[in-house]
């Protein structure tokens, strides 16, 4: 297949997925399974052989992640109906004063952003910065931005997040490494994207209209019998410390040992969650007063809502095998290579191409490491640590209208579409620009 072909398939296939998510407004998982589907039979491939090449990367991919989707809710629905976020955020605000009630839903955001999606954290968190701007005279936006960057950095830059595990997966990078870079990398990126740009934009943006979510979350009493701050940042960090001590297993025990392959086991991501989830059952549920079946009406309650971003994620992953089967990607690679395209410029660029196709950064992550994980193999000198958090910079870029992101935060907040993209659609793109900036610093000393 020629690079000009493979170029022109790629871009017609995008443009296909753009146009029929967010102009005709049709189902994201129907759009990329035909487009997937379309793209491997314009480029040669067997008509028997497309549909199976879409199955194996949907169940690859659903195979490694499913079970993360699904404990990572479970365990945010116990920290909502437990009241663990209510006493993380009134701890963290309490302690750091009026002035600084940003800064405190920045930190809240990335604690509580480590084990739930996006969607799942900001629904979490968004009545506390309700509640707290009202009570300390805060513009609502100047609250609610901080908290947003940090959950969109902890879900694109920090594991045990799907889209970053599958991409550590792809470049076959360490977890515990990934993890530490992530924090030291992601923890400026949310400051500049949050407090700051939030300080700067919020007196700039005036909501006129009416909120009727804010009226009622404003006179919700939080519970008085509350958790503990202790343990329920405990319970949410308990997967984070398990995969920690799973990567440094071969550092402190004989590799093979038995004591080693434990550690190695606790420390795997499936192990880890369901560890903690079942840690929060008993922390978070039976000793705060819920029956075993409360506790089973919530794991059941919350999974339905996952079942839509599964089949997204299942589908990046098919469109992503389609590209690799049918020949496209290798044509698309070796361009590349042959330009001499930084490998870091590269991910970053196709997982910023992603996320405008379809929206979702989990999509575009998955997609894009899919793509740039084989060129990877092939280099050197490039780490892979860096090579997760550069693509998962890229697949929040933009923030585009195509994103569920984008409705949840302009509802909720009471925007405008304009004030939207002023605001979110900016706190993404900082995000994504001065992830890339970071990471290509980070790599003059990290191979």
């Amino acid at each position: 297949m020629t690079t000009t072909l493979a170029i022109g398939l790629a871009v017609t296939a995008i443009i296909a997925i753009i146009v029929l998510i967010a102009y005709f407004r049709l189902n994201p998982f129907i759009v990329l399974f035909t487009v997937s589907l379309a793209l491997a039979l314009a480029a040669g491939m067997p008509a028997d052989h497309v549909v199976a090449s879409f199955e194996a990367g949907a169940g690859h991919v659903l195979g490694h992640v499913g079970t993360v989707i699904a404990l990572g809710t479970m365990l945010g629905k116990m920290l909502a109906e437990s009241g663990g976020a209510d006493r993380i955020a009134l701890t963290i605000s309490q302690a750091a004063g009026r002035e600084r009630v940003d800064w405190a839903m920045m930190i809240i955001g990335l604690l509580v952003g480590l084990p739930v999606f996006f969607e799942v954290g900001f629904v979490l968190l968004i009545p506390l910065a309700f509640v707290l701007a009202a009570r300390t005279d805060t513009p609502l936006l100047r609250v609610a931005l901080p908290m947003g960057a940090a959950l969109s950095v902890t879900h694109a830059m920090v594991p045990p997040h799907p889209a970053t595990l599958l991409a550590l997966s792809a470049y076959h990078a360490n977890t515990g490494r990934t993890i530490f870079w992530g924090v030291i990398i992601g923890t400026p990126i949310a400051i500049i994207a949050g407090p700051l740009y939030g300080r700067f934009i919020a007196p700039r943006i005036h909501i006129t209209e009416a909120n009727p979510l804010a009226e009622q979350f404003i006179s919700r009493e939080v519970p008085k019998n509350l958790p503990g701050f202790g343990i329920t940042v405990f319970t949410i960090l308990s997967p984070v410390m398990l995969m920690l001590i799973g990567s440094v297993a071969d550092h402190v025990t004989a590799v093979h040992s038995a004591p080693n392959r434990l550690l190695h086991f606790v420390g795997n991501t499936d192990i880890a969650l369901v560890l903690a989830t079942v840690l929060s059952f008993y922390v978070l549920g039976i000793a705060r007063g819920f029956s075993r079946e409360t506790i089973l009406r919530f794991t059941n309650e919350c999974l339905g809502p996952t079942a839509l971003i599964m089949l997204l994620v299942g589908a990046g992953g098919g469109f992503g095998r389609e590209l690799v089967d049918s020949g496209v990607s290798k044509a698309i690679t070796d361009a590349a290579l042959g330009a001499h395209v930084p490998l870091l410029i590269l991910a970053w660029l196709l997982a910023v191409i992603v996320r405008v196709a379809c929206g979702s950064a989990t999509v575009a992550m998955s997609t894009a490491s899919g793509i740039a994980g084989p060129i990877l193999a092939h280099s050197s000198g490039v780490s892979p640590e860096l090579m997760v958090l550069v693509t998962g910079a890229g697949s929040v870029a933009f923030g585009p209208m195509n994103d569920a992101g984008f409705w949840q935060l302009k509802e909720y907040l009471g925007l405008t579409v304009p004030q939207t993209l002023k605001t979110w659609s900016v706190v993404e793109t900082l995000i994504a620009f001065f992830g890339l900036f970071f990471c290509l610093i980070a790599s003059i000393f990290i191979h």
